[in-house]
Formats: C-alpha cells, sequence, structure tokens
C-alpha cells in the first residue's frame, strides 16, 4: 500500500511546531477555506464519491468483477460511517475552530476521527487492493483523501491526529471488506441488486 505510506508522510510534512493531542503533533493550520481548500469542494468530493459508489454498485451488481468491486467499497463506507460516527460520540473531542487545545477530548464535539477522510480512505481501498499491482495508477485513487485531510486541517475542521486516525480506520475496513467472501451489503438486498441494473436489463 505504497500510496497510503505516501499519505502519511505528506500529513506528517510541516509538524514541527506540533504542540499536542494523542501524537503530540497535533495544531492548527493557517485557516484557509479558498481556492481547492474550499468547503464547497470537500463537499463536491465526499457527495460525488458517494454517488459514484453507489451508482457503480447498483449498475454492475455484484455478478460483475468491477461491480463486486464498487460493492466491496460500500461495505467499507457503510461500516466505516457507523464505527467513525460512534468514535465522534465517545470521544467528544473538540475542532480546531472551537479551541486552540488540541487535548480537549470528552466535550461536545465531534472532531475524532475524521468521517469524511475514513469515508473516502474506505472508498478508494477495495479498488487500490483489487487492481493496484495490474495498473498502478490506481494508486493515485489515494490523492483523494490526502487532499481531503489537508483540506479539513485548512478550514479548522481536524486536528492532525483526526485526519491520520481516520485514514487508518478507513483503510483497515477497506481491506477487510476486500477479503471478504463476499459483500456484506449486497447480501442484504434483493437478488436483484447483485444482478446490477446493466445486466439485468442487457437484451
Amino acid at each position: 500500500m505504497r500510496a497510503f505510506i505516501f499519505i502519511f508522510i505528506f500529513l506528517f510534512a510541516g509538524t514541527a511546531a506540533a504542540s499536542g493531542g494523542p501524537l503530540g503533533i497535533d495544531h492548527r493550520l493557517l485557516y484557509d477555506n479558498s481556492g481547492i481548500w474550499k468547503r464547497s469542494n470537500q463537499k463536491v468530493l465526499i457527495y460525488g464519491s458517494i454517488v459514484t459508489v453507489g451508482v457503480g454498485a447498483l449498475a454492475l451488481g455484484d455478478h460483475d468483477e468491477l461491480g463486486d468491486t464498487f460493492w466491496r467499497s460500500v461495505d467499507a463506507m457503510v461500516v466505516t460511517g457507523a464505527g467513525t460516527q460512534a468514535l465522534k460520540h465517545a470521544f467528544g473531542r473538540e475542532r480546531p475552530s472551537q479551541t486552540d487545545d488540541p487535548d480537549r477530548f470528552f466535550h461536545h464535539g465531534q472532531s475524532f476521527p475524521s468521517g469524511e477522510v475514513a469515508a473516502l480512505s474506505a472508498a478508494v481501498t477495495p479498488f487500490i487492493v483489487n487492481y493496484g499491482d495490474e495498473h498502478p495508477a490506481v494508486y493515485a485513487l489515494a490523492l483523494l483523501p490526502a487532499y481531503d485531510a489537508v483540506a479539513r486541517m485548512k478550514v479548522h475542521a481536524h486536528w492532525q491526529s483526526d485526519v491520520l486516525v481516520g485514514a487508518a480506520i478507513g483503510t483497515g475496513i477497506g481491506i477487510w471488506a476486500s477479503h471478504r467472501n463476499s459483500p456484506l451489503v449486497v447480501g442484504w438486498l434483493p437478488g436483484g441488486f447483485s444482478v446490477g441494473y446493466v445486466h439485468h436489463f442487457k437484451p
């Protein structure tokens, strides 16, 4: 998973002034909600990823190799979303927009871990696991959670440890979903979903 090592190196760069948090690296970045870092761009990325994964899974179905990967991405995103939301409530960490103290856990925040970075990491991991060796360009998908991680910190939505832990959770669950015998969510749905609309309506 060379691309994910890049994410961690990228996010640790420039943390010499770090002052706190569970990893001792957390500090506010200079606020920037403009250009590529705009919150609206972050929303386009996360919602676009959700739609792409959902449409790909429904269109191709589990009987198709690529469709099976889409369904595993669905699994990873669903499980990751539930897990990170539970952790947010459990840890109650305040965001950089709420405090300048990265050690304010167990209050009324939802900073730890980053749900969006976790979701994007979960979404891309099955594709990297399944296609990365044959098509190295697929590793470029790791740039999506890397970008989002930096963008979330730029707008003071998360600390460094929030996005690192989010990336680790999403990647781990993505690997788990990739190696299951069959996708989890598709097994809960009627059989037509496993066939896929493209194949179901094929003459």
